[in-house]
């Protein structure tokens, strides 16, 4: 079975690739994710990647260091796993490259819209690195922005929740979730899809967005092939 998709945009926080441990990188994770990734580009899918830092550095989270400063401390975190990443694809058989916001020569292609999207059409899975290579945005920023970029036709934003709710479903037993949603109404209701930057860009540009759950990393094949799963927003 083919994708419903030709050219989809991955969002993964830092935090998955941690694994149990919480901080740095599980391997064993990296590769049980990188191993459905390349699941994915055996049904002809074009993938581009972001990927947070969270895992190693919040910029949000850095106390009374200059918020500048702390935020490029995260985008060189998001560099970090993107390098592990495309290490884990290509040790599967799978062409991979990362592509950075900041310059960065002996690590990382420059991101060029062109050079991206020769990439993807090469078959190459696009990493993304370094955020939008700017203070005070964040990583749910760089995904929308780079799905523009390429030309996505959605985004894939894979979490530890199997959707969209009301409420935390964590903290309140009667959280309602939601099957489908307008970007209007995650901006209205101030749902936590994306921060209001993202979700905007998104509206704007007519993105779509699937949130799902990656507990189980077969939920991102599961809705390549156009499966009910997560909340939709449209």
């Amino acid at each position: 079975m083919q994708s419903k998709y030709k050219r989809i945009l991955l969002k993964l926080s830092g935090e998955v690739l941690a694994g149990k441990e919480g901080k740095g990188i599980n391997f064993d994770t990296v590769t049980e994710i990188c191993e459905i990734i390349k699941e994915c580009k055996e049904l002809g899918v074009e993938i581009g990647l972001v990927v947070g830092g969270g895992n190693f550095w919040r910029g949000r989270s850095s106390g009374e260091m200059d918020r500048v400063r702390a935020d490029q401390m995260g985008m060189l975190a998001t560099t970090i796993n993107s390098l592990a990443l495309c290490d884990t694809l290509e040790q599967l058989g799978v062409k991979a490259t990362v592509m950075t916001s900041l310059v960065m020569p002996q690590v990382a292609e420059i991101f060029t819209k062109r050079e991206a999207v020769k990439n993807l059409e090469e078959g190459k899975v696009v990493i993304f690195g370094c955020g939008t290579g700017n203070p005070f945005f964040s990583t749910d920023t760089t995904a929308a922005l780079r799905a523009a970029e390429i030309e996505a036709e959605i985004i894939f934003k894979a979490t530890n929740v199997d959707g969209v709710y009301d409420k935390d479903p964590n903290k309140f037993a009667d959280a309602v979730k939601y099957d489908r949603l307008t970007h209007s109404e995650v901006l209205s209701k101030e749902l936590k899809v994306m921060d209001s930057t993202a979700a905007s860009l998104c509206r704007d540009n007519k993105i779509s967005i699937l949130v799902f759950n990656l507990d189980d990393p077969k939920n991102i094949v599961r809705a390549l092939k156009g499966e009910s799963i997560g909340t939709v927003v449209e």
